[in-house]
């Protein structure tokens, strides 16, 4: 797969891996500007649908976006260490120093059972010699393309760093034990949205979900030690991990770890960017 950036100041769609979104940088559309679509004013009838937005409104929009604005870091993979975990912290830590937003999301990517592939943004629980922790409920449409196709990716996209992770690889599922630790140890919200439940099933109305939300919120607060008997601990054993260190120049480092099994040795290599 291909990656590329734009040299500074130039315009150009977010890059590859992932279709990672535009960094916290990107220069907002100017007012005004020919093409774009009025935000609704103040009296605009609730559920009143939003005006179109034109096609060339659009790839107006696109070019213009940016990337990288700021100079990338170095990075050196003679440097990175033997254990893929190592780098994974250390770009983590990294990151978030860096006031990159919300560098605990990533996108998990999994296959339906028409053998077609999906994807979504979860938050990620932790990351160890056991394998990077995310959670879900079992009875969702990932829960259950896990249970049918036990194996993932998953991508990290930090653009204030013009950083990448992707990670592939097996997925277990952890006790009944580790769920409840892990859903207790989250917010009275959290526990509220998992005791909700139904993730992933049709939706009547939105009235329907605020009248089960509120009863979940209710339940959380009254009850902190209410558990949800789906909510399911789920760990990514990578078999493959790429590290990704974008450069302004397009001389991208693609540092590839790689191993025959989940208790194997690494291996390590470069590749073309």
């Amino acid at each position: 797969m291909t990656h590329s950036s734009p040299e500074p100041g130039m315009t150009h769609p977010s890059p590859e891996p992932g279709s990672a979104a535009p960094g916290p940088h990107t220069a907002p559309a100017s007012p005004g500007t020919p093409g774009t679509p009025a935000a609704p004013g103040p009296h605009t009838a609730p559920g009143a649908p939003a005006a179109p937005v034109t096609p060339d409104a659009f790839e107006s929009a696109l070019h213009r976006l940016r990337v990288w604005e700021a100079e990338p870091p170095r990075f050196d993979p003679r440097t990175a260490p033997e254990d893929p975990l190592d780098l994974f912290r250390a770009w983590f830590v990294d990151a978030a120093e860096a006031g990159q937003p919300e560098p605990h999301t990533t996108q998990l990517a999994t296959v339906g059972a028409d053998g077609r592939p999906d994807v979504r943004t979860v938050v990620l629980h932790g990351a160890d010699a056991d394998g990077w922790r995310f959670a879900s409920h079992a009875t969702s449409a990932k829960g259950r393309q896990l249970a049918a196709h036990p194996y993932a990716a998953l991508h990290f996209y930090w653009p204030l760093r013009a950083r990448q992770v992707r990670l592939r690889g097996a997925v277990t599922t952890g006790t009944a034990q580790e769920a409840y630790a892990d859903l207790h140890a989250r917010s009275t919200g959290a526990l509220a949205a998992a005791l909700t439940g139904r993730q992933s099933a049709p939706l009547a109305s939105p009235e329907e979900l605020a009248e089960a939300n509120e009863a979940a919120w209710e339940r959380a607060a009254a009850d902190p030690a209410a558990h949800a008997p789906t909510w399911t601990v789920y760990r990514l054993v990578p078999l493959e991990a790429e590290f990704f260190q974008g450069d302004t120049r397009r001389r991208h480092v693609r540092l590839r770890y790689h191993r025959p099994a989940p208790e194997g040795a690494w291996s390590r290599g470069l590749l073309w960017p």
